[in-house]
């Protein structure tokens, strides 16, 4: 029999914590978080390659309801980043809602009971309202590369790092050269016998201005709250200010291009090499990426930079598109995620008996980021067009965390059994809005691929604007972009019977 709860929170990154946390600051305890995996984390769980860290500045990528003073440097790894969720967890109390191993194969909108109906792994539950907490960075993107069953050696996706694999002395082939491999290449070259990255497109970075946080720094953030919450301001305020660049006037980047194009110039001094490495779209079109060691590693004589995509694989050799081949023993994809198509999609079943995969077959599309045409009551952390391209993700899940706050009052004002369903008008007026502002952002009209785009070339990710005016629209639920379902009235007499409740 199936266990029913007013939520159903499926995952457990920073959205899922996030999400639980606000429950329970709400006053709902009645609630689970939905797992696959056997820990949280999310994607700073499932991430654990060599250099992995964060190219957000630790006080700006962490709650603010939970702030840690005691970060060790600007830009934290992995282990730090893990272990502030898992303490997180403890803290406030999410524990006894956790529900790990429990992958959801299905969710079914019961359009006579008003419920959610999900099957996972572990069992089934109904709820009143699920919020989808997945996260655009968990299920790894592998290109469809032929001959690459023929491989005999192992082959890895970055997201699922083998720790098992010896890399000393072997030959390694990384495919692509996006957040993930910047950190990979300079981690793995000194062991590597020979390591060959294939360059589909070159990428702008910067310098990482990371050092150590010192114990005074830290001391003072412990004992005088307020600095920790002034670092965090000036660290968001800048960030604030830059969006413009990106967002109405990606000329004015051209500083910022000069920046980058000073930094690998002084860090590759083979012109060649340089040339191969000098991106020639505007910068911001794609992520920006922050190293200090990723191009010194690319000029080790152990390196070779190939700059075209792998095309084929026969057993060990490896060929790229313009022709180049290469011999290699290992190959770890650095490829990304799958982000503008949601896996999730694919499980959700909605009130007109097609899942969201297929309403979103022409692209992803959601009422402030948070809520789906033909999906009642079913909300979404992270939803489509917020993120960020120059800013911590963490500030669009809080604001989303406020919209499910106040999703839930109203919820609570209605009374009885009832669901909220997003009109089709109201997303659809919503996302022309968006598409409008995309126009003129540096992710449309920079003269790039990238993954904000979707296959038809419609940017479906990203959010065109500050966070402080997302903050700003997702602060309270208009009821009049939703339609308001009850029960059938006779329905409702006999719910109000079994379960005690007048239904208003």
């Amino acid at each position: 029999m199936a266990v029913h709860v007013r939520v159903a929170v499926i995952g457990s990154g920073f959205g899922g914590l996030g999400a639980a946390v606000r429950l329970r600051r709400e006053g709902v305890t009645d609630f689970v978080v939905l797992e696959r995996a056997d820990a949280v984390g999310g994607t700073w769980r499932d991430n654990t390659y060599p250099g992995c860290a964060c190219d957000v500045p630790s006080h700006l990528y962490s709650f603010s309801f939970a702030p840690n003073p005691e970060w060790p440097r600007n830009f934290s790894g992995q282990p730090h980043i893990r272990e502030y969720l898992e303490r997180v967890t403890d803290t406030y109390g999410i524990r006894p809602h956790l529900r790990l191993n429990s992958e959801v194969r299905s969710a079914r909108w019961d359009s006579g009971e008003l419920r959610w109906e999900l099957d996972t792994v572990s069992g089934a539950y109904t709820a009143d309202v699920v919020v989808s907490a997945t996260g655009p960075l968990a299920d790894p993107r592998l290109p469809d590369v032929p001959g690459l069953d023929t491989f005999p050696g192992p082959v890895f996706h970055s997201a699922r790092w083998d720790h098992g694999t010896d890399l000393r002395g072997k030959r390694v082939a990384v495919v692509g050269t996006g957040a993930s491999a910047i950190q990979i290449i300079p981690g793995i070259q000194p062991e590597a016998g020979h390591l060959t990255v294939f360059q589909r497109t070159p990428a702008w970075v910067l310098p990482r201005m990371d050092r150590r946080i010192t114990g005074a720094e830290r001391w003072l953030h412990t004992r005088v709250p307020a600095t920790r919450v002034v670092r965090r301001g000036l660290l968001w305020g800048i960030r604030e200010v830059q969006v413009g660049a990106f967002t109405k006037r990606p000329e004015r980047l051209g500083f910022v291009e000069a920046m980058a194009r000073s930094h690998l110039r002084r860090s590759v001094k083979d012109p060649e090499l340089r040339a191969r490495l000098t991106p020639d779209y505007r910068i911001g079109c794609k992520r920006i990426l922050l190293s200090n060691d990723y191009y010194p590693a690319l000029t080790r004589p152990n390196v070779d930079v190939v700059t075209s995509g792998l095309s084929e694989v026969r057993g060990s050799e490896l060929s790229a598109a313009d022709g180049t081949r290469t011999e290699a023993d290992v190959l770890v994809f650095g490829t990304g995620f799958r982000v503008t198509d949601m896996p999730i999609g694919h499980r959700v079943t909605g009130a007109n008996g097609t899942t969201l995969a297929e309403e979103w077959k022409d692209g992803m599309a959601a009422l402030r980021g948070s809520t789906a045409a033909g999906f009642p009551n079913f909300l979404f952390v992270i939803g489509p067009n917020t993120a960020l391209g120059n800013s911590s993700m963490i500030l669009i899940i809080e604001s989303q965390l406020n919209y499910m706050a106040d999703y839930l009052r109203q919820l609570d004002v209605l009374g009885g059994r009832a669901a909220l369903a997003a009109r089709p008008s109201a997303v659809n007026a919503w996302n022309r809005m968006l598409q409008r502002r995309m126009e003129h952002t540096v992710w449309n009209t920079g003269g790039c691929d990238s993954w904000y785009l979707d296959s038809a070339g419609r940017n479906t990710t990203a959010w065109p604007g500050t966070t402080a005016e997302f903050r700003k629209v997702t602060r309270r639920v208009d009821l009049q972009e939703y339609q308001v379902l009850r029960l059938p009235r006779a329905r409702r007499t006999a719910v109000a019977g079994v379960e005690g409740v007048v239904a208003r």
